[in-house]
């Protein structure tokens, strides 16, 4: 199925860099709001500040490192700061805590820590893994929190990287947690991180539209989903339909 809600060609004689910062990069992705360009990374910048947090040394750095480990799953553009603001969009609807909600931010961010040991045979692997190869795979959110739980003040992080594959129903991994058993910012993220892995390309098929992601989404409500929080999900449905219409640039 093809994608059908690709931001619409500038209109002409409109500038095409961003009006937020004026990168015309081939590297990042835009999309348009009216005569206005607009890039990811301002986007997210923008969002991230909607949930009420300002960037720092420390939280580049992270950035950084999740956008390392991207380039080596070769995830579209920011996806782990793609994921990890808009689970902050849902959060702002439960938490209040700026401490909270910092840790949302990080625990989405490096969901996928526990995969750098994986090895890149098993992670690139093309095709279906084999059984050993999904018991090693099956094994990265634990890893991940065996990382995160060395730091004191990034337990409820640490509780996402470790719950972000479970599911709702008790079909997830690695521990079949089932319900509520599953921490809530955990089921926030699982409802962003399968829309983002659907509305962006993969090496295995094409993005598909956000209205068949939207129903696939609402059709695992209380199977795969939280219904929750794809409550949530339909309340920030605007902001998340933006994100899905951005594109890499044609080239010049």
């Amino acid at each position: 199925m093809e994608r059908q809600d690709a931001p619409a060609l500038p209109p002409a004689g409109v500038a095409a860099a961003c009006a937020e910062c004026g990168s015309d990069s081939h590297e990042r992705q835009y999309t348009w709001y009216g005569e206005r360009r607009t890039c990811e990374q301002c986007l997210l910048g923008s969002r991230k500040r909607r949930g009420g947090l300002e960037s720092d040394q420390y939280e580049l750095f992270v950035e950084s490192l999740a956008e390392a480990l991207d380039l080596r799953e070769r995830e579209t553009g920011l996806h782990s700061q793609r994921v990890a603001t808009h689970t902050l969009l849902l959060a702002v609807h439960h938490y209040k805590n700026a401490s909270d909600l910092r840790e949302v931010y990080w625990g989405s961010l490096l969901h996928d820590i526990g995969k750098i040991g994986v090895p890149d045979a098993v992670l690139l692997k093309p095709g279906r893994l084999s059984d050993e190869e999904w018991r090693i795979m099956r094994e990265h959110p634990r890893n991940g929190h065996l990382i995160l739980q060395k730091l004191p003040f990034l337990s409820m992080a640490a509780d996402i990287v470790l719950c972000h594959e479970e599911r709702f129903d008790g079909s997830g991994y690695p521990a079949g947690l089932k319900g509520e058993e599953i921490p809530l910012a955990a089921r926030l993220f699982a409802v962003i991180d399968t829309l983002d892995a659907m509305t962006f390309d993969r090496p295995y098929r094409k993005a598909l539209a956000f209205d068949a992601a939207k129903a696939e989404i609402l059709r695992m409500s209380g199977s795969q989903f939280d219904p929750r929080a794809v409550d949530t999900f339909l309340r920030e449905e605007a902001a998340l339909r933006e994100m899905a219409g951005m594109e890499f640039p044609l080239a010049k």
